[in-house]
């Protein structure tokens, strides 16, 4: 007789399969949950000292940009486009580190390249 292939422990995998997939649809909604109140927050960065304010939402949308009376100088509108430059840069930055704290709830120690 030739044993035919399939899991060992016979009929036990079954209900261990149900439950991995329960577990894995909760983690889904909870994952899609944890995504929509990422994208409600607001993020705020600043640069120059306070001069420029840019403020972005959690979808990765400049929301607000303030600008100081002082930075605006007709004579060096570089230093005011690098200022913006930056403001945007650490407040997509602020989103990212929320986005990894976010998922690290749900990957941590799972090994799982999010």
């Amino acid at each position: 007789m030739a044993k035919r292939g399939g899991f060992p422990g016979g009929m036990g995998m079954p209900g261990n399969m149900n439950n991995l997939m329960k577990q894995a649809q909760r983690m889904q909604r909870q994952m899609e949950e944890s995504q929509k109140e990422m994208e409600s927050k607001e993020f705020s960065a600043t640069a120059g000292g306070g001069a420029v304010e840019v403020t972005v939402s959690g979808k990765k949308e400049v929301t607000k940009v303030t600008l100081s009376p002082d930075v605006v100088d007709p004579d060096d509108i570089e230093m005011l486009q690098d200022l913006i430059m930056a403001a945007v840069n650490e407040a997509y930055r602020k989103v990212e580190e929320e986005t990894q704290n976010a998922m690290s709830k749900f990957t941590g120690g799972m090994g799982m390249p999010f």
